[in-house]
C-alpha cells in the first residue's frame, strides 16, 4: 500500500511560483490551497510518497 508524507507551506502571493516550483523540484505534489492568516498570505497543502525505510 502506498504511503504519503505531507507538508503545510505558507505562500507569499508575490512568490507563489517560485515557492511550488521549489517544493515540486523536491518531489512535492500540490493538493490544495487555502486563504491564509492574512490577505497577503496563502497556504498550501502538499504530499508525496514516503520512502520505505
Amino acid at each position: 500500500m502506498q504511503k504519503w508524507e505531507y507538508a503545510t507551506v505558507p505562500l507569499l502571493i508575490h512568490a507563489t511560483k517560485q515557492i511550488l516550483d521549489n517544493w515540486g523540484e523536491d518531489g512535492w505534489e500540490l493538493v490544495a490551497v487555502v486563504p491564509g492568516p492574512n490577505p497577503e498570505q496563502l497556504v498550501a497543502y502538499l504530499k508525496r510518497p514516503k520512502e520505505n525505510s
